[in-house]
């Protein structure tokens, strides 16, 4: 029996793809270091298969978001750098020290409480550029700056900042981001920088650092919002066919009746739903595809059904049991989400636990 016969929805992860998308970033960033963010199980694949594949590639660096993140990696990757994006926050140091978790402290007070302990190993230094997000701010740089003895307890491995607008990369907050970045950074004592996310890495060497972070670019996402997608595809969602509908009269379909299917027409229900990760405002906009054809979502996207239109295809090439590809080489993972009113960061992060997982090498 198929490891995946008792799931009516799949989630097909290509190891192979991802092992390609690093080494194309790995280049790119080069002679830059290549670190690859993780957080989020691995936006939603599965971060111990993930991490395995890119320790495999010689990859010895990842992002996580959080220490029970770093903690949960640490297992998967006992010898790797492991560095937390939230930073230390009170009652996390031990954490941080027993998993050898190095916290990217993102404001003055986090570098206080880091360098208050003396077992404390180095951190990243987040310097915030124009996000207005995490990271510390320019009277913190300051006042960092001018206490002598907080900066002689502080090892910096990396001072880090993260850009706004790479995935545009004429847009002009970039050059603003790295000045602001270098006037601020000059003033502490030098170290290594980290700036480069998925799309800043195809920009060029100043807009990457010394260190580059991409995160979905490795999984086969779009970094930019003016361009072709540089990278291969990584993840395929599949549902399967749980029922075949023959249209001899007209009908409604779905929840609220949004949609009345004309006969003569063939309707394929899909086992796959919102509680899956399918997006429900896809329903009757979304785009599936069966035998390699692109088919309608018809109907509101139910909590486990989808259905889909497949008057196109001749009867014989569709049955009960077959596979229906959501997003893949045929529907793309960006197409999706840009139909959805989101990014694919959201898609893929949103994606069901009961989906069967399949790894491929």
């Amino acid at each position: 029996m198929p490891a995946d016969a008792g799931f009516t929805g799949s989630l097909i992860v290509d190891l192979g793809a991802l092992a390609r998308n690093f080494r194309k970033l790995r280049a790119a960033a080069a002679p830059a270091d290549c670190a690859a963010v993780v957080k989020a199980n691995a936006y939603g694949l599965g971060a111990a298969a993930v991490v395995s594949r890119l320790l495999g590639e010689g990859c010895r660096r990842f992002f996580v978001a959080t220490v029970a993140e770093g903690q949960a990696l640490r297992v998967s990757a006992p010898d790797a750098a492991i560095y937390v994006l939230e930073g230390v926050l009170e009652g996390q140091a031990d954490n941080l020290i027993e998993n050898r978790l190095t916290p990217v402290l993102n404001s003055l007070e986090q570098v206080e409480r880091w360098t208050a302990r003396v077992d404390a190993r180095a951190a990243v230094l987040h310097i915030d550029t124009g996000m207005s997000r995490l990271g510390m701010t320019v009277k913190e740089v300051e006042a960092l700056a001018s206490n002598a003895a907080l900066l002689a307890r502080l090892e910096v491995e990396y001072m880090l900042t993260h850009l706004a607008c790479a995935d545009d990369p004429s847009h002009a907050l970039n050059c603003d981001q790295l000045r602001r970045f270098d006037l601020l950074r000059g003033r502490l004592p030098p170290a290594p920088t980290s700036i480069g996310n998925s799309a800043a890495i195809f920009i060029d060497g100043a807009h990457c650092g010394d260190l580059a972070r991409p995160g979905i670019a490795l999984y086969g996402g779009n970094p930019f919002s003016d361009r072709a997608n540089p990278m291969e595809p990584v993840v395929t969602l599949r549902a399967r066919i749980v029922q075949i509908r023959e249209v001899d009269e007209a009908l409604t379909v779905g929840y609220g009746a949004t949609y009345e299917a004309a006969p003569p027409a063939r309707l394929a229900v899909l086992g796959v739903g919102y509680a899956d990760g399918y997006p429900r405002c896809l329903g009757n906009l979304g785009q599936a595809a069966v035998g390699g054809r692109r088919v309608p979502v018809v109907g509101r996207v139910s909590m486990d059904l989808i259905c889909v239109d497949i008057s196109a295809l001749a009867a014989n090439e569709v049955r009960v049991g077959d596979w229906a590809e959501l997003f893949g080489t045929t529907v793309t993972l960006d197409e999706v989400a840009e139909a959805a009113g989101t990014i694919s960061y959201e898609i893929l992060t949103g994606l069901g636990q009961r989906l069967h997982r399949e790894y491929l090498d």
